[in-house]
């Protein structure tokens, strides 16, 4: 079983920048496709950013050229930087992972973190 703990979500203002991370169990962040996706209540759960286990990465339309997804396999962790947030961005943040390896929007995630609060403030 994998757990996945997000961390590093807060309250921004618009323009401002947040970092954050996922934290996995196991070697996961090596071998399995990792991604980040973001909901809010009501919404469909949104692609924001993958990496797959070769380094390729993918992003969501509406946050290509502000958000960058990255990973330390030495920390086991996958990190998310937010730039020029908007508050369109405002959402619960939540990591997922695919031991298939790669991390595409299109992709079935298997195992996913509890999600951490972003608020963007205008």
């Amino acid at each position: 079983q994998v757990q996945l703990v997000e961390s590093g979500g807060g309250l921004v203002q618009a323009g401002g920048s947040l970092r954050l991370a996922c934290a996995a169990s196991g070697r996961t962040v090596s071998v399995y496709g990792m991604a980040w996706f973001r909901q809010v209540p009501g919404n469909e759960r949104e692609f924001v950013a993958g990496i797959s286990r070769s380094g390729s990465t993918y992003y969501g339309e509406a946050v290509k050229g502000r958000f960058s997804i990255a990973r330390d396999n030495s920390e086991n962790t996958v990190f998310l930087q937010l730039n020029s947030l908007k508050p369109e961005d405002t959402a619960v943040y939540l990591c997922a992972s695919a031991p298939i390896g790669i991390a595409s929007p299109r992709t079935e995630y298997t195992y996913w973190g509890q999600g951490t609060q972003v608020t963007v403030s205008s």
